[in-house]
C-alpha cells in the first residue's frame, strides 16, 4: 500500500539544463575529476573542490551542520553535509567504485529532514564523475 506521507522518487536520466547553479557545481566537480582522476579519498576531493569553487566564485560552506526538526522542534541530532552551495543546495561527495541506494538515501534524508529543495550527489571514485541531482518540492522528490 502506498503511503502518501512520503515522497515518491522518480529517476530521470538527464539533468535539467534550466538550473545554472547545479551546473556550476557539477562543472567544478568535473574539473576536479579531470585533473585528479579517481582513486583518492573523499577528503582529498573535498579540499580540491573547495579550491575550484573559490576559483569559479561558487558560494559555498564546507561541512555544514544541517538541523533536523520533528513536529517543529529542533533535534539535538543533525546531519553534516560536505557542502552547502548557494545557501540552498546540499552537495554530498563520495569516492566509491559505484553508488548504491544507500548514498542516494543519504541525500534524500538530508532534503526531507531539512526542507531544503535541491541536493547533488557527486561520486569521484569511478573513472568518470557520477552526478545525481535530487529535487524536493511540494513534498515530491525526484532524482533528476
Amino acid at each position: 500500500m502506498l503511503n502518501n506521507n512520503y515522497p515518491q522518487i522518480t529517476q530521470i536520466p538527464q539533468i535539467n539544463e534550466k538550473d545554472p547553479r547545479t551546473h556550476a557545481i557539477i562543472g567544478a566537480a568535473i574539473e576536479v575529476h579531470k585533473n585528479m582522476g579517481f582513486g583518492f579519498l573523499e577528503a582529498v576531493y573535498q579540499e580540491a573542490l573547495s579550491i575550484e569553487f573559490e576559483l569559479r566564485k561558487v558560494p559555498f560552506q564546507k561541512e555544514v551542520e544541517l538541523p533536523i526538526h520533528y513536529k517543529e522542534r529542533k533535534l539535538s541530532t543533525y546531519y553534516k553535509a560536505d557542502f552547502l552551495c548557494y545557501e540552498c543546495i546540499v552537495v554530498e561527495l563520495k569516492a566509491l567504485n559505484q553508488l548504491s541506494g544507500k548514498e542516494e538515501s543519504q541525500i534524500i534524508n538530508y532534503l526531507k529532514a531539512t526542507g531544503l529543495e535541491t541536493g547533488l550527489l557527486l561520486n569521484f571514485g569511478a573513472k568518470s564523475l557520477e552526478s545525481k541531482r535530487f529535487v524536493f518540492a511540494n513534498k515530491n522528490l525526484r532524482n533528476l
